[in-house]
C-alpha cells in the first residue's frame, strides 16, 4: 500500500518523470515517376532502430531496393531515426503500375517490430 501511495505521489509531483511509451513510426512521402511505375521519395521515421519489411498499396507489393553500387532487391530496409528515400539514397522503395499526376496512393508500411503504419502519397509529376 505505501509503494502505491508513494507511486501515486510521484505521479502527481513530477509528472515529466513519468515514463511515456514513444510515438510509432511517422512519414513524409509523396511518389515521383519512374519506368513502369513510381518511386517514393520523402522521409521515414522511427522513434528507436528498426526495419521496414515491406510496402504495399492497392496495386500490390513495392519492391525494397538497396542501390549501392547497383540496385538489388532486398527482404527489408533498415530504419536508424530516419530513412530519407529519394533517387540518389542507398535505399529505395518502388511502386509498379500506372499512376497518374496528382493522384492519391494509399500506403501501408510494415515494421519489424510489429508497427504498421498506414499513409498516404500523392504521385507528383
Amino acid at each position: 500500500m505505501k509503494l502505491r501511495a508513494a507511486a501515486v505521489v510521484l505521479a502527481v509531483l513530477l509528472p515529466g518523470a513519468v515514463a511515456q511509451a514513444p510515438a510509432g513510426p511517422a512519414a513524409d512521402l509523396k511518389l515521383m515517376p519512374s519506368y513502369g511505375g513510381a518511386l517514393l521519395v520523402g522521409r521515414i521515421s522511427a522513434p528507436r532502430a528498426d526495419e521496414l519489411m515491406g510496402v504495399w498499396s492497392s496495386l500490390g507489393r513495392a519492391r525494397l531496393l538497396k542501390c549501392a553500387p547497383r540496385c538489388e532487391v532486398v527482404k527489408f530496409v533498415p530504419v536508424t531515426g530516419n530513412l530519407i528515400l529519394s533517387g540518389s539514397s542507398g535505399y529505395r522503395v518502388v511502386l509498379g503500375g500506372k499512376f497518374k499526376p496528382g493522384q492519391k496512393v494509399s500506403l501501408v508500411l510494415r515494421f519489424r517490430q510489429g508497427a504498421v503504419l498506414n499513409t498516404a502519397a500523392i504521385m507528383g509529376r
